[in-house]
């Protein structure tokens, strides 16, 4: 069996995953169809595919013509859920890019959809695949860290220019994309933290709009976060910073972990908090320490290995490396991390769902961005997507 998948949203990221459904590179899974508002796109849809891959003007009508099982939605982040609600109740199984959604209602009516149909839902956090990140969960799961006290991840590798950000009317706007390098870029890097450390009780966050660009979401963010045990981590990032930084170190009772072109782990002989209880450590030692540097191994990675997944998950009831449930939780991180800098105040995570989706309608009728009106109304979508 073969399950047919049609791509919703024909610009950006759907170039990557026509390639490799083109490729055979998930021989149980065929590109069928398309659909986008752009007639630009469609032409050019035509002219790779000929009438082999069917080709539709809007959402709706891809998925009401019966060509597809399944979709991918490549669209703005805003559609993102309106669009998969109206596949679920079509009964066709769901992948997304990030983010799923903008705030947190929206995509928690999402999962309830997908829950109710019965369809196989998945979102593209496909840096779960790399290999690293997966070592670094291994760890922290078997306990090898000990108890965690911090983490400190910079991640400012996400740097664009200012033709970037003009490139597109609705990027970097809160009307049209709902937030900048946390919402655009960064959904991939909260996704991880989650996945590695879990979520935060609460944050204390600062988000610099324009401050690197002309633009009027932010470009850069600190955040600061504290855990019920007592664990604390610091999350900064930017896309304003060149040449950029990709570090992150998590402090256990173990040891140091820091993965920075590697992983490295200075681990304790002896733990931190068993030696300074010992009464018979002299006051200002500290525990014997090896440096180690943890293989990682060399393995397939990216958006076909989370597309197969999902597939296998279709077809053979595989577990989900990034099920779609998933997508709230970073989402949480970032809707805390905006109310918290708006308000200049600390936050609890869950996030006030309604509180966030106030202060936002006001960004958002501030915005200079003011999205399209289409008969179709949350179905249509432009051509375009978040890279």
């Amino acid at each position: 069996m073969s399950i047919r998948i049609g791509i919703v949203g024909f610009g950006g990221n759907a170039g990557m995953h026509q390639r490799y459904l083109t490729a055979g590179k998930i021989p149980e899974a065929e590109l069928t169809a398309v659909a986008d508002i752009d007639p630009a796109q469609l032409e050019r849809a035509k002219q790779m595919f000929g009438d082999k891959v069917q080709r539709f003007n809007s959402a709706e009508k891809l998925l009401d013509s019966g060509a597809v099982d399944a979709i991918i939605i490549s669209t703005p982040h805003y559609d993102h859920p309106p669009i998969a609600i109206q596949a679920f109740k079509r009964k066709i199984h769901v992948l997304t890019e990030k983010p799923a959604g903008v705030y947190t209602r929206q995509v928690r009516e999402m999962n309830e959809a997908a829950e109710k149909s019965g369809c196989v839902f998945g979102i593209m956090y496909n840096q779960r695949t790399t290999a690293v990140y997966q070592k670094i969960r291994e760890l922290i799961q078997s306990g090898e860290l000990g108890r965690i006290l911090r983490f400190h991840w910079t991640i400012t590798t996400w740097y664009r220019t200012q033709r970037y950000y003009d490139a597109g009317g609705w990027r970097a706007t809160w009307g049209g994309e709902g937030g900048g390098v946390l919402t655009n870029q960064c959904p991939h890097n909260l996704d991880l933290w989650q996945w590695m450390l879990g979520m935060p009780k609460r944050i204390r966050a600062f988000c610099g709009e324009g401050k690197h660009h002309r633009i009027e979401v932010e470009d850069e963010a600190t955040i600061y976060a504290e855990y019920e045990d007592g664990m604390t981590g610091v999350f900064v990032t930017s896309s304003g910073e060149a040449p950029g930084d990709n570090r992150l170190e998590i402090a256990g009772e173990n040891g140091l972990l820091i993965t920075q072109n590697g992983l490295t782990f200075m681990r304790n002989r002896q733990s931190s908090i068993e030696f300074s209880n010992d009464p018979n450590a002299p006051g200002m030692k500290r525990p014997e320490c090896w440096e180690t540097n943890i293989p990682i191994p060399q393995q397939e990675k990216g958006h076909v290995v989370i597309t197969r997944n999902w597939v296998n998950a279709i077809l053979k009831g595989e577990p989900m490396l990034a099920p779609g449930v998933e997508g709230m939780h970073g989402l949480q991180i970032s809707n805390a991390a905006y109310l918290s800098s708006w308000l200049d105040q600390w936050v609890d995570i869950p996030v006030d769902e309604d509180l966030y989706y106030q202060k936002l309608q006001e960004k958002i009728a501030s915005s200079k961005y003011v999205k399209p009106k289409h008969k179709e109304e949350v179905l249509d979508f432009e051509g375009t997507t978040n890279t």
